[in-house]
């Protein structure tokens, strides 16, 4: 009996991404034999084929826009012809020294990723996991076909298998016309004209991306708007700079099929309209990779949609079995997935827990402008789910983006009707990824506007428009 609890308790994750990377080097930290199955490469798509190498390609377009906007700030761009007169020089983009940079930056992040868990003593196996019961995994290892297969006995199993790009049987990718946005990083020079299928947040992105990098883009939304899970005035905004930049948006549009033709592609619409283009894309949503696992074998409870079932401590049907990531029923974001591969071991191995407060989470959607977002809603607010006060504040008022010459963006503050206490806003701005911060630091310690308006910001700063903001809100006592 005593050998039994001297025994490091035996920990396999299932999958490399973001939340069983997390869970790997936490599980390692608090004392566990941790063995991680990752059939692609540590960080998975994540890291691969998905927020590294996008995030990278939307990093490049910011770049490219700057530099068309420099000239309204007084920057101009020259050279001479062999008259020795000035002409201004093509910005132009090498997408395929683009792409070739960024799936090298992917790769050395998987690898350093890799690196972190060797030295954390974390076993790593590649292959493709499934479950055999509630406490054991099976890895098939062989290369190509074969029946070579390794069994890993398990007390905590954590499954992190990701999500895979959804695959309409009337658009199916092909690699060269017709892509997933994992497919994308082969092409070799910027689309002439881009067809993107899907207004959500991986759409919006890449046509908003590839308008920068030079594409002719025509976006096809089904529904009012781009971005229709969004703030409602922030996917205006972004709606209204899409179509000043030249950007086609076909709203209340629905793709029926996609087609190659002989040097390009078409979109067939529901209402008989075609759109044709050298180009598409398709971003219609993803599916988990939980099909064939042993899930429902195991015990775990699986949504309609087959995303697995769990609560804030990731923690499935099963109790010894949890989950993280965009196979799960919670938020698909990166820092989710993490958070939650944290929280499963802080839980398996019985350390400190702070439940998941999905609320909490600040979210970021890198158009240009992007978009971040935190707390309660204006939708909630305005449906009576949240009590709650909102101000909204231009960016165009800043002094700071006047000198930047920002035009387009706001902050907008959401703050308990009563107490002040702030609950939730939003940041439309060039760098909005980086001051949604302040105000979820005030969502998840419940400061009140007139806590945060007594921060000092530097003057000048875009910053400073969350202080103003908060400052407006000021409650009289």
């Amino acid at each position: 009996m005593g050998n039994e609890f001297e025994r490091k308790q035996r920990v396999v994750v299932v999958g490399g991404g973001p939340g069983g990377y997390e869970a790997a080097i936490a599980g390692a930290q608090l004392g566990a034999e941790v063995t991680l199955v990752e059939q692609v490469g540590v960080g998975g798509s994540a890291v691969i084929t998905d927020v590294v190498p996008s995030k990278t390609l939307i990093a490049v377009a910011e770049a490219t826009n700057g530099i068309g906007e420099a000239a309204d700030l007084g920057v101009q761009f020259f050279s001479r012809n062999e008259a020795g007169r000035p002409v201004r020089p093509e910005v132009a983009v090498n997408l395929a020294q683009v792409n070739k940079r960024l799936l090298g930056l992917a790769r050395q992040q998987s690898e350093d990723m890799r690196a972190s868990l060797v030295r954390a003593g974390v076993t790593i196996v590649s292959g493709h996991g499934r479950l055999d019961g509630a406490s054991s995994v099976i890895v098939s290892t062989a290369v190509s076909g074969g029946t070579d297969f390794d069994q890993i006995e398990a007390d905590t199993i954590v499954v992190s298998v990701g999500a895979s790009p959804r695959i309409l049987p009337t658009a199916v990718p092909d690699g060269e016309r017709i892509f997933t946005w994992t497919q994308l990083y082969g092409l070799q020079a910027v689309p002439e004209h881009l067809i993107v299928v899907g207004s959500g947040v991986t759409g919006a992105e890449f046509a908003s991306a590839y308008t920068a990098l030079g594409s002719k883009v025509t976006l096809i939304s089904s529904r009012d708007q781009v971005l229709p899970g969004e703030d409602a005035d922030a996917a205006a905004v972004i709606e209204n700079v899409f179509k000043r930049n030249g950007m086609t948006v076909l709203s209340k549009s629905r793709a029926d099929k996609v087609e190659r033709t002989a040097d390009g592609v078409v979109a067939t619409l529901s209402d008989g309209r075609t759109v044709e283009g050298s180009h598409c894309l398709m971003a219609v949503g993803s599916i988990p990779n939980t099909k064939d696992i042993g899930l429902e074998q195991a015990g775990v409870q699986l949504s309609d949609s087959g995303h697995i079932r769990v609560n804030r401590v990731a923690r499935t049907s099963a109790p010894n079995i949890y989950a993280a990531g965009d196979c799960t029923t919670f938020l698909p974001l990166a820092s989710v997935a993490s958070m939650q591969g944290r929280t499963a071991m802080f839980h398996a191995m019985g350390d400190a827990v702070n439940p998941t407060e999905l609320r909490n989470v600040a979210s970021n959607i890198f158009t240009q402008p992007q978009i971040a977002t935190v707390g309660w809603t204006q939708r909630q607010i305005e449906e009576g789910i949240a009590q709650g006060d909102i101000y909204k504040l231009p960016l165009s008022s800043n002094p700071r983006a006047k000198m930047m010459g920002i035009k387009d963006g706001f902050v907008k503050l959401f703050a308990r009707t009563g107490s002040g206490t702030v609950i939730g806003g939003v940041v439309v701005a060039p760098n909005a990824s980086e001051l949604i911060f302040p105000i979820a630091l005030a969502v998840e310690h419940r400061l009140t506007v007139d806590q945060v308006s007594r921060a000092f910001t530097v003057y000048p700063s875009l910053s400073g428009s969350i202080s103003d903001a908060a400052r407006a809100m000021h409650i009289v006592l």
